[in-house]
């Protein structure tokens, strides 16, 4: 099979599938950049402290995941996250501990942090 034969260039089959493919994933919960920040913001605060020391990030098809960790090897202290499922009924966002206890669960991410944003106090 030649391209004199008629046949259309194998380029110009997979140009659309190379933008597919470089096209964000549609489906997955993630958390947008302002989410993202606050979340960063308090988690360097926490890593300034030496509370904690690692952190993963997971997009979900259903909920996007943020998982604190005091050491690398170990289970996540903590893990904030997004379900957009939730989100008319008790709040997409919520705080869960390493046992699986829900500390707090909310419509505001701000409000929600709070259960594990230590702020430092006059003594």
């Amino acid at each position: 099979m030649s391209l004199l034969s008629g046949d259309a260039d194998p380029g110009e089959s997979r140009g659309p599938e190379r933008i597919a493919a470089a096209a964000p994933v549609s489906g997955r919960v993630t958390f947008n950049r302002l989410e993202l920040n606050r979340i960063l913001n308090l988690y360097g605060r926490m890593v300034a402290d030496g509370e904690w020391r690692d952190y993963a990030i997971d997009f979900l098809r259903d909920k996007a995941v943020f998982s604190i960790f005091r050491r690398a090897s170990e289970v996540p202290l903590y893990r904030i996250e997004k379900d957009p499922r939730l989100a008319r009924k008790q709040g997409a966002y919520s705080v869960i501990s390493a046992g699986g206890l829900i500390l707090r669960r909310g419509h505001d991410l701000e409000r929600v942090l709070l259960a594990i944003d230590r702020k430092l106090s006059l003594v």
